[in-house]
């Protein structure tokens, strides 16, 4: 007789039937119906500029995921895959209240607005016109800075379709592979850092999550300035492809923001006069550098003319200063005002003694405090800001470490210098909102410093461990964190298991041999980054 349902027996066949379910099928089939039931319910309600989104997201991921597993496979460090597409998909989602904030916070007053409305003009010119017989297309405005993110805007659109969601996930799909390129430039240019505590820092600070996520300039600059980032470390670590890299991503932040190029450029000069020569140099070495330094001295006159073009400027310390207080007044307006002493039609005085940079990087870095903030979008921010000012009083006796570390690792140096210069220069924004927005352009390479190594990490083992120097280590701070062991031995990374960790052999191998075949499988190659993927 069967059992009645509130009988033992009724409990044990309900159990049975629900472990036999394949619940990962079911949950994946639920979420297929799900939106295919919200793609059909949308493109019936709306029009393309909403439910084009639903098209537009899917294709991203398709297009990231095996790009990022192709990335994940040639890391030695753990869970890789995972991590970077949690990060992409963070990013991606984060596209949502960037939008919801430019147009139903504030009512569709953003740039994202009239960028949206001139790249569908332009999408609309593309679709029809001979692009073999040229193109002639009137933005009614100088191309360099705001004229180029509308074409750039309007190329998306030729692809996509003008929809205006989809035009904030492709956006932020773009600052995704920049924060992306700032966390392999530290792997190559920087391995034995906290590789693992960058990665969390720069995919997942609110900030950098936020605010490269909408249609407009920020986007696209966290693109090209990753790719300007990475082509550096791949200089300073004597890689192919360096050059390709740093005149691409150069270009692209010059047609924007020039004179962030010049400042990237700068950090990029004295990185590069740095940089720890090999012990083994050949003939064509002294040549090689000469020519190098050659092509980066005519990059920076070009970047400095195209600042002077920019700012309408001959390019002298008066015109600079001229610059910086024009910045200032443009921005002392709003509710948001750092210093509300002064007028809003006067220029606010602007000194360029260096004695003020602490007060600038504080100011940049670290501001608003919580004190300062005027409505809810500043107090979130300043939570942020706090956090980070902790994290770097925290640091400070690794930050200590930093001028041994500029002729070490002389990416530290680039990193350093770009981010002094970039607090002096914006130091000048009289608006949290507008800086909070600017500050993005910094943060990648200002968390650089956080994540350097302890100095029990590497003392007094420099001189044992020449040749090769202690900074050519793989990295290693996804699994256990290596220590310093004896010239000539290589000591394998601890596994997660209870098992004993099996003997270290005494070879004639340098340091950076490949990671164990129980890690990643052994490669023909290796780099300094522990990774032979570009």
């Amino acid at each position: 007789m069967a059992a009645a349902p509130g009988e033992p027996g009724a409990t044990g066949v309900a159990s049975a039937v629900l472990r036999r379910v394949p619940w990962p099928s079911a949950l994946a089939a639920t979420l297929v119906t799900g939106y295919v039931t919200l793609f059909v319910l949308a493109s019936v309600h709306t029009s393309y500029d909403t439910w084009g989104a639903l098209l537009i997201l899917p294709a991203l991921m398709a297009i990231g995921t095996p790009l990022l597993a192709r990335i994940a496979a040639a890391n030695p460090e753990r869970d890789v895959f995972r991590l970077l597409l949690l990060a992409m998909t963070a990013k991606l989602l984060c596209a949502f209240p960037r939008y919801l904030m430019a147009f139903v916070l504030y009512g569709g007053a953003a740039d994202a607005k009239m960028y949206h409305q001139k790249g569908s003009e332009l999408a609309a010119y593309l679709d029809t016109a001979d692009l073999l017989g040229g193109v002639h297309y009137d933005l009614g405005m100088k191309v360099a800075g705001t004229g180029f993110v509308i074409i750039v805007t309007g190329i998306v659109y030729a692809i996509t379709g003008p929809s205006l969601i989809g035009g904030f996930l492709v956006f932020s799909w773009m600052g995704f592979w920049g924060l992306l390129l700032f966390w392999r430039a530290l792997q190559i240019a920087f391995p034995e850092a906290d590789t693992r505590k960058y990665a969390k820092l720069v995919f997942f600070l609110p900030s950098l999550l936020f605010w490269p996520s909408s249609i407009g300039k920020d986007a696209w600059m966290m693109f090209c300035l990753g790719l300007t980032t990475y082509g550096t470390a791949r200089l300073l670590d004597r890689r192919f492809g360096a050059f390709f890299c740093i005149v691409l991503g150069s270009v692209g932040t010059a047609m924007v923001r020039p004179h962030v190029t010049a400042l990237a450029g700068a950090g990029l000069m004295v990185a590069y006069v740095l940089r720890r020569r090999p012990q083994q140099v050949s003939a064509l070495g002294p040549l090689r550098t000469i020519l190098t330094a050659v092509v980066l001295g005519a990059m920076a006159v070009l970047m400095l003319q195209q600042v002077s073009t920019f700012f309408g400027t001959d390019g002298t310390g008066d015109a600079v200063n001229q610059v910086l207080s024009e910045t200032s007044r443009r921005t002392s307006q709003g509710n948001s005002m750092i210093n509300a002493t002064a007028p809003e039609d006067a220029a606010p005085k602007f000194s360029l003694n260096p004695a003020g940079l602490p007060v600038a990087v504080i100011s940049v870095l670290f501001r608003p405090f919580p004190f300062e903030a005027s409505n809810i979008q500043n107090l979130i921010q300043s939570v942020e800001c706090f956090a980070l000012l902790v994290m770097f009083v925290r640091a400070w006796p690794r930050l200590s470490r930093l001028p041994r570390l500029f002729v070490q690792r002389s990416y530290v140096a680039f990193a350093a210098v770009y981010t002094l210069l970039f607090c002096w220069a914006f130091s000048t924004i009289n608006n949290m909102g507008i800086l909070s927005r600017e500050r993005v352009q910094v943060l990648p390479l200002a968390l650089v410093l956080l994540v350097v190594p302890a100095a029990t990490a590497s003392r007094g083992s420099s001189a044992a461990r020449r040749p090769p120097p202690v900074w050519r280590v793989s990295p290693g701070q996804w699994g256990a964190r290596r220590t310093a062991e004896p010239p000539g031995r290589a000591t394998e990374p601890s596994l997660p298991t209870a098992a004993p960790a099996p003997a270290v052999r005494s070879t004639a191998a340098p340091p950076s041999t490949a990671p164990p075949s129980s890690i990643v499988s052994p490669s023909p190659s290796t780099s300094q980054g522990g990774s032979t993927a570009p």
